[in-house]
């Protein structure tokens, strides 16, 4: 076998491998669209029938039983809302760290991510007795808040490290030509660093999309997003999976879709810095 003969089998079996782990990661999405159109009878049959006669009766019911466009309205509000918040924040505490560095930059910033390990139980009374006398109880503010909190060490991680990639010598540059702090961020590191800060903020979107823990224990019905609206399908009665999986897709699908258009400017953030 030749050099080039080599590389190609290589190739050839790096492609295969990659889409069988696509393949797997793809698999369970695929099963629940397929069982989301199955009756209740198909979905438990056993073994499970991958050809069936297909049925709408699981999302008529869902779209009887539940205002399902209210939930997806409070899950945008709640995930845009949180992820501005948190750029907003974010952006400005990455760049002091990473332009303006102390002895104890390190440890705020290992600080910042060990909350992160902290399991969300462990503070949910006292949060949920501040958000009680705070009125932030079943309101799409609170959950904004709360979201904001929990994906901040991420986002300031993110933007910090890309910041860092960024030459101090072209902030000293602004500066000499009377650029203010502000206009350093707005005028320069912006731009430059628009593909890294694109996937911290498409980041940050997934992570408050897919947040249950808290929609569950924070609200009710006014401010309740789609997490919440997935998880009433969940009865004592026992587990519907037929309509359960209807509901997760239709949870699933926004997010799914929007990551879909935008995965290249994801990928082009997540490799920002990685070739000089």
């Amino acid at each position: 076998m030749t050099l080039k003969q080599g590389r190609q089998l290589q190739t050839v079996l790096l492609g295969a491998l990659a889409w069988l782990v696509a393949l797997t990661i793809f698999f369970p999405i695929f099963w629940m669209l397929l069982t989301s159109f199955k009756t209740e009878i198909d979905a438990f049959a056993t073994p499970p029938q991958l050809f069936f006669t297909p049925t709408l009766e699981n999302y008529l019911e869902i779209d009887e039983r539940s205002d399902y466009f209210h939930f997806a309205w409070n899950s945008v509000v709640v995930s845009f809302g949180s992820t501005l918040l948190g750029m907003l924040l974010a952006v400005p505490a990455a760049y002091s760290m990473a332009f303006f560095e102390t002895k104890r930059t390190k440890s705020t910033l290992l600080w910042m991510l060990s909350t992160k390990m902290l399991p969300p139980v462990g503070v949910l009374v006292p949060i949920y007795l501040l958000f009680k006398d705070a009125g932030l109880l079943d309101t799409k503010t609170g959950l904004v808040l709360i979201y904001t909190l929990i994906n901040l060490p991420i986002m300031v991680w993110m933007v910090y490290t890309y910041f860092k990639e960024i030459p101090k010598e072209i902030l000293e540059a602004a500066r000499l030509d009377g650029a203010t702090a502000l206009q350093e961020i707005y005028r320069v590191l912006l731009p430059i660093s628009k593909g890294g800060l694109a996937s911290t903020v498409l980041l940050s979107l997934i992570l408050s999309w897919n947040e249950a823990f808290w929609s569950l224990n924070l609200t009710a019905s006014s401010a309740a997003p789609l997490t919440a609206l997935v998880a009433s399908y969940s009865s004592p009665e026992g587990l519907f999976w037929a309509k359960l999986s209807a509901v997760s897709t239709l949870a699933c699908a926004p997010i799914l879709i929007f990551g879909w258009l935008s995965q290249k400017q994801l990928v082009r953030g997540l490799s920002f810095g990685a070739v000089k």
